[in-house]
């Protein structure tokens, strides 16, 4: 930390500019000030650390940047050292709280504390009056978080773009046992965090038409005349490195239609909500993240959102460009942009558009820009997920783009697809951008325009990378063969071990020092500690406290109560098909038959805890979700198990919730079908926190199990090349139903409304799906997985043996910290 930062922190000025915030931002005292009114105190007092320190950071230094040495898209993947300014555009940005993150970053927990205390504060209930910011919904978000964390603790000067959502995602509640969704207000009153730049303010232009114009040469030039034009108000969130000496940021784009928001004429003629118009029309745009897309309308709503947040983004890096009087011939060597997934591939015939109509480039000249400039993560395998775009939907909304794209395909399909594959039809049609439909419409692939339009392309684990490679874009790899990396995947230590289990912060700082938080591979020193009694103890003590919090969670949310002794078996992640939440509900019921059955055996006590939400037009998911719950509801009140068993789903899973879940757990689910889980950060988290994995060989779970070990990991069921193999042998899943009576008699309790008997077939989608469909093959894996859980059984009851499992995977795991994935980027990636 550097010495004006600890001036900072040390200094008395510090509790006055608190006491300042409380006074005139808020108009309270300390001796009347609400817990809120303290927790927007210290926010805005935190704030305005980073942001003087802000100035200092990532965006001054960039005049004297060493440039690329090369800005050709393909070549080695050491390109010169060079501090380009990362931008990284991403759709979400989960962030969750930030008063105890910054409070820790800036080292100040314990004074903050220490001053609360001092009028009768406790610094906890200061803490809970922060809403999680709703900018995000699972992985891809919370991943971008930890990217942005690490940008900053490795001095990389970075800048995340994404979109200022009025409501995010939506706050998840159970009605007798179904998803429901309500808006989630997280900034009804203001962010302390968000500062607005007005000034900065862009404008951008949809729909409309084009023109040719001619500048008295035989050239006719393509002119963009938009129909709307939007303006994008950036909002801007500080994010300091740990210990502070260094801070990016977080720009968050919010839609204005008009600069006057309501038409007077109507509103003055009665005609109120036409009035207001623009007003909603302004707050639609930036108002709820991924609008249900079934309809012609959600579709709209979510390509313009795409487009509005990397339209306004690119404008605002070539704005800042040129005020740094750098020419745009240059603008590769100073910036490196980040898609992360398909979500912004617009920006790459945006950036075409800006170079060429805005700037005058000819297309070479802007080709080999936006080319050197764009890199792009790939997040999955799934088909449905890889986005594509209707031509005449976009063509419609953004007219010049579709002439861009167009191009994109042409020149490439005639040049480089050509030169590699001569006229083979079937190779230049995978390639190809555009999917030619029957009924005459052709769909855009954004993955293979991303692809095509960036220097880099990467997975995000080693397996996955692979299939990337080998199923994905087998051609673009051999017309590409340096362009596809991998780099797996990280956490960011600073929240996911040292913020949300202080305990075992502690703990580690005790035996091992605390350089871990910027090093996570000294918890290599731990390793020892895994033959002492006394540590496993203590290890195991933390996690007692740990379980009985989370356990009084539970009690508050779900009113079931559990026993801390318990193990607590966690599935936490999206609600997803291919994640297999219906795989452990088969087994939680199967176990429940064997319970019964066999009432004096000596049974493991288990706690099985979930927490993801499901889409709101994800019918099948949302169907899963309310058989849990009434399998729950069945179980929790049967007074035969004698708490042997308890099954609860926490609502409205978040990142503050996992917080408290993940310090917790003592089994992680990972189970995934094999090869459709890109990498999974759930995983990292549980590990890094001392829980035992029980999963497929998927994701970053191969690597998981190579750095833990195989004898402190429960892999289970069939590999890549067994899903495959079934696959092409004709997958039935009825046979498995038939020949096997546990799984039989699991799945017709679902059916024969054992657990819903006031209404028999509610959970019949769910028995049928599995019998007649099982897409992710749930019931091949399923006698796998049930003796894996048996071996999970017999550790779990031979206590050392499962602190020591438990240690050693804490102390491997420092490979999967997210400071290393960005390092990764740095060198394999952007060139930094």
């Amino acid at each position: 930390m550097t010495n004006e930062i600890n001036q900072t922190i040390n200094n008395p000025s510090f509790t006055v500019e608190l006491e300042n915030h409380l006074r005139r931002e808020l108009g309270t005292t300390p001796k009347r000030a609400t817990n809120r009114d303290w927790w927007q105190a210290l926010s805005l007092t935190l704030r305005d650390i980073s942001l003087d320190q802000l100035q200092q950071s990532s965006l001054e230094p960039l005049k004297s940047l060493e440039p690329l040495k090369s800005l050709e898209p393909v070549k080695s993947l050491n390109e010169g050292n060079t501090n380009r300014h990362v931008c990284y555009l991403s759709m979400e940005f989960l962030m969750g709280r930030l008063l105890g993150d910054a409070l820790m970053n800036l080292d100040l927990y314990e004074t903050a504390s220490t001053l609360l205390q001092s009028y009768g504060i406790r610094l906890s209930d200061v803490l809970d009056q922060e809403r999680d910011m709703s900018l995000g919904n699972g992985g891809l978000g919370r991943l971008a978080a930890c990217f942005m964390d690490s940008l900053a603790n490795l001095q990389i000067p970075a800048t995340g773009y994404g979109i200022n959502y009025r409501y995010g995602l939506f706050r998840q509640i159970f009605e007798d046992g179904s998803q429901k969704e309500k808006p989630d207000v997280w900034r009804e009153f203001g962010s302390p965090w968000e500062t607005c730049r007005p000034s900065e303010t862009v404008e951008i232009g949809l729909f409309g038409h084009m023109e040719m114009d001619h500048d008295g040469s035989n050239y006719a030039k393509n002119h963009w005349v938009p129909g709307k034009k939007l303006f994008g108000v950036p909002w801007d969130i500080t994010i300091p490195s740990f210990g502070g000496q260094y801070v990016n940021r977080l720009r968050l784009w919010e839609s204005q239609v008009s600069t006057y928001p309501i038409d007077l004429d109507k509103y003055n003629q009665g005609d109120y909500l036409e009035a207001c118009r623009n007003l909603v029309d302004g707050d639609t745009i930036s108002g709820v993240l991924y609008p249900e897309d079934s309809t012609p309308q959600g579709k709209d709503l979510r390509l313009t959102q795409q487009y509005f947040f990397c339209a306004c983004s690119l404008k605002d890096i070539i704005r800042q460009h040129k005020q740094r009087g750098l020419p745009i011939n240059d603008l590769a060597k100073h910036y490196a942009l980040q898609l992360n997934d398909t979500h912004p591939a617009i920006a790459i015939p945006e950036l075409m558009r800006l170079l060429m109509d805005d700037e005058g480039m000819v297309w070479d000249q802007a080709w080999k820009i936006t080319r050197a400039m764009c890199h792009y993560t790939n997040h999955t395998l799934l088909p449905e997920a890889l986005e594509k775009w209707s031509a005449s939907l976009l063509g419609r909304i953004l007219p010049r783009h579709l002439q861009i794209i167009e191009m994109i395909n042409y020149i490439f399909l005639n040049g480089e697809a050509r030169e590699k594959w001569g006229d083979n039809i079937e190779v230049i049609q995978k390639v190809s951008i555009f999917e030619e439909l029957e009924n005459g419409d052709r769909m855009i692939r954004m993955a293979n325009l991303s692809v095509i339009g960036s220097r880099r392309v990467n997975g995000v684990a080693a397996l996955h990378s692979s299939l990337v490679k080998a199923n994905l874009f087998p051609e673009f790899n051999a017309l590409y063969p340096d362009k596809l990396v991998n780099v797996t995947n990280g956490v960011t230590p600073r929240r996911w071990l040292a913020h949300c289990n202080p305990g075992l912060a502690r703990l580690l700082d005790k035996n091992i020092g605390s350089e871990w938080r910027t090093d996570l591979n000294l918890l290599e020193k731990l390793t020892p500690f895994a033959e002492s009694p006394e540590f496993l103890d203590a290890f195991a003590n933390v996690r007692f406290k740990n379980k009985e919090r989370l356990a009084r969670i539970i009690e508050k949310e779900c009113k079931v109560t559990v026993n801390p002794n318990a193990l607590f078996d966690v599935q936490i992640k999206r609600l997803h098909e291919y994640k297999r939440q219906q795989l452990n509900l088969l087994h939680i019921i199967s176990l429940y038959h064997e319970m019964l059955d066999n009432p004096d055996a000596d049974h493991t006590p288990r706690v099985f805890i979930f927490g993801a939400k499901a889409a709101p037009g994800y019918v099948l998911a949302k169907q899963i979700i309310l058989a849990i719950n009434k399998v729950a509801q069945v179980i929790n009140n049967d007074r035969r198990l004698d708490d042997q068993l308890k099954v609860v789903f926490l609502p409205d899973y978040r990142v503050s919730l996992a917080e408290q879940i993940i310090p917790a757990a003592d089994l992680s689910e990972q189970i995934s079908t094999a090869g459709f889980e890109a990498s999974g950060t759930g995983n990292m988290k549980l590990g890094l926190n001392g829980a035992l994995t029980i999963g497929t060989l998927d994701g970053a779970n191969v690597e998981i199990a190579e750095a833990v070990g195989d004898d402190n990991i429960f892999i289970f069921g069939k590999t890549v090349e067994g899903i495959s193999e079934l696959r092409q042998q004709g997958y039935i899943p009825y046979q498995y139903y038939e020949s096997n009576p546990v799984l039989k008699r699991a799945i017709n309790a679902l059916l024969d409304g054992s657990f819903c008997q006031h209404k028999p077939d509610l959970l019949k989608p769910v028995a049928e799906d599995l019998m007649y469909r099982d897409q992710f093959m749930a019931l091949a894996d399923f006698d796998s997985y049930r003796e894996a859980q048996r071996k999970v059984s017999e550790t779990f009851r031979k206590p050392r043996l499962w602190w020591r499992k438990s240690v050693l995977n804490t102390a491997r795991l420092g490979g999967f910290s997210s400071d290393r994935s960005i390092a990764d980027y740095a060198e394999k990636v952007w060139g930094v």
